[in-house]
Formats: structure tokens, C-alpha cells, sequence
């Protein structure tokens, strides 16, 4: 049994106000679009209560038939600011890593940049940090494609 500790920054800058792209993350109907399920795997389903002290669960089933699952509990909300919570990922019956993320927006006329940070501790192997920043970067890319839908 072993666990790896890591952090990771990523920064992106969309052409959106920072209205918009808060709703993307703050609306469940509009977060499922880029969030709910990588393209390729299945749904199982989404929740989003988006308060502070409300949670948020995704599932879905890779290509694999891997059922991955997403539970997270947020802390602090400042709308248009930034969303701090924490999260644990889940491979089929084992638990995979718990983070604590952090997401801030920071508007400079009609874009919007996007700063998360990540501190994770990776359990046992079954993820890595490595693939969690790939991941990030893929669901930054849907987030991306659907502020221009």
C-alpha cells in the first residue's frame, strides 16, 4: 500500500466574461455538457448541488467498463471569484486519490482567465498525478468548446 502526494497548477484564458464562465461551472445543466462524462464513455449520472457545504457526484464508464466516480464537498463559493472543494475519485469499488482544488476566475475585459490548483494524495497506484493534470486539461478543453456552443 503506498500514497503519493502532489500538486499541480493549470491556467487557461477563454474568450468569455467571467459571468459566463462561472455559470458553466455553477449550473448543473450546463456543467454536465463538459463535465459529466469524457467523450467515449458513458454516463452514469450527475448531481450538482452548488452551495457551500453541498456536494457534486459524477459517474461514468470508460471504454473499458471501468465505472469512474467524482464525490466532492464544497468549502467556499465566491461567485465569479473562485470555488475551493474537496473530492475523491473512485475506480470501480476503489477509492483512487482525494484532493483539494481550487478554482479562480479572474476577468480582464471580455475573457475570462481560470487558474486551478490542485493538492492530491494518489492511493495505491490506481492514479497518479500525471493522469489527474491530463485529465484537468481534457475537461479545460470541453469547459473551452462548450463557452463557444
Amino acid at each position: 500500500m503506498s500514497i503519493k502526494h502532489a500538486s499541480f497548477t493549470i491556467e487557461r484564458t477563454y474568450p468569455a466574461p467571467v459571468g459566463k464562465v462561472w455559470q458553466a461551472w455553477a449550473d448543473q445543466a450546463s456543467k454536465a455538457k463538459w463535465f459529466a462524462a469524457p467523450d467515449g464513455w458513458e454516463s452514469q449520472g450527475h448531481t450538482l448541488d452548488f452551495r457551500v457545504g453541498g456536494t457534486e457526484h459524477v459517474a461514468s464508464t470508460d471504454t473499458n467498463g471501468t465505472v469512474h466516480a467524482y464525490n466532492a464537498l464544497y468549502h467556499d463559493i465566491r461567485p465569479n471569484e473562485r470555488i475551493v472543494s474537496t473530492y475523491s475519485m473512485h475506480a470501480n469499488d476503489n477509492k483512487t486519490s482525494v484532493s483539494l482544488a481550487t478554482v479562480e476566475f479572474e476577468e480582464d475585459g471580455d475573457q475570462t482567465t481560470l487558474t486551478i490548483t490542485e493538492h492530491g494524495a494518489f492511493f495505491d497506484e490506481l492514479d497518479r498525478p500525471e493522469w489527474r493534470e491530463e485529465g484537468t486539461n481534457g475537461l479545460l478543453d470541453a469547459l473551452g468548446k462548450s463557452l463557444t456552443s
